[in-house]
């Protein structure tokens, strides 16, 4: 038995690149970077921060998902599975490339929400009295209780 199973959460490196082939199907590449943050180990060595690149290929499906959606910068959840491939350059030398064929893709990046109304400014406020900053100031076991304080007479309702 054997697993070819790959999970990547990161961020697509450049919108993608969409293609149809001559029989109708769609393929979509994309670049796409996972980062592992920088940390200390306990003997004070500092560990940099690493970014690792990864050439996603999306096929049919997935890949229409991918054009309309997936533009640079976006968050994604991805699974599939690796596949190397080779070829030779343009000096004859023999290349191989890694590349993760995506079988699933999830959006991580939140939508943009737009307003359906503008919203109003801002109330006035009053300022606070001085013992109120101190209150502000003043650890949460040492507060006295609040005083209600009542809006200004010349607010509009």
């Amino acid at each position: 038995m054997s697993v070819n199973k790959v999970i990547l959460i990161g961020r697509a490196g450049k919108d993608p690149d969409v293609r149809t082939l001559d029989g109708g199907a769609k393929v979509a590449s994309l670049s796409f970077a996972t980062t592992d943050k920088a940390y200390t180990l306990q003997n004070g060595t500092q560990v940099p921060e690493r970014t690792e690149w990864h050439n996603l290929i999306f096929w049919n499906k997935t890949a229409e998902i991918v054009e309309k959606y997936v533009h640079k910068g976006d968050k994604l959840y991805i699974e599939g599975k690796l596949r190397t491939r080779n070829y030779d350059d343009s000096k004859g030398v023999k290349r191989y490339i890694t590349e993760v064929f995506v079988d699933s893709i999830e959006m991580l990046t939140p939508k943009v929400q737009q307003q359906a109304a503008p919203v109003p400014p801002p109330l006035p406020m009053q300022q606070p009295t001085q013992r109120q900053q101190q209150q502000v100031q003043q650890p949460a076991y040492q507060q006295q209780p609040y005083q209600q304080v009542s809006p200004p007479d010349d607010l509009p309702f």
